[in-house]
Order: structure tokens, then sequence, then C-alpha cells
């Protein structure tokens, strides 16, 4: 089974300095992901990052991943 601490860590190895917080029970996932890769790129683009970064995980090992996608701006503007 899938544990959020794992989701973490495949993110953060793909997706440099990106931060990362993950909660789920081991088939539905929230993240929330803070990357300066994000600037200057829409949502789509933001979330296929974060798809690309997990690789075949997507389809195989993660049931579902609801995220929200933040620059570092973003973030310091909540």
């Amino acid at each position: 089974m899938v544990r959020p601490e794992d989701i973490k860590g495949w993110i953060e190895s793909n997706l440099a300095g990106a931060q990362v917080e993950i909660s789920g029970d081991g088939h539905h996932f929230e993240a929330e992901i803070v990357c300066a890769d994000f600037s200057g790129k829409n949502r789509v683009q933001q979330h296929q990052m974060v798809y690309g970064a997990l690789g075949d995980r997507m389809k195989a090992e993660i049931h579902a991943l609801s995220m929200r996608t933040l620059t570092p701006e973003e973030k310091a503007a909540l």
C-alpha cells in the first residue's frame, strides 16, 4: 500500500526544490505542492509536471490524487 510519505518522496525527488505536504488513507490522497518551477505555467501544466514526477505510479499504485499547486510567491500570499 502506498503511504503519503512515499508520494512526498517521489515528487520531491523529481521536482527540484519542491515542498510537498501529503495526506491520505492509502487509496485517496491530497497534496499541496509548492515549487518555483511552476512559475509562468498554468494549473494544467503544473499538474502535468506532478504527474510526470510520479510517472507510471499514477496508473498502478495511486488510486486518486487531489492536488493544489502553488508557486512560492502564491504560498507566501496566503
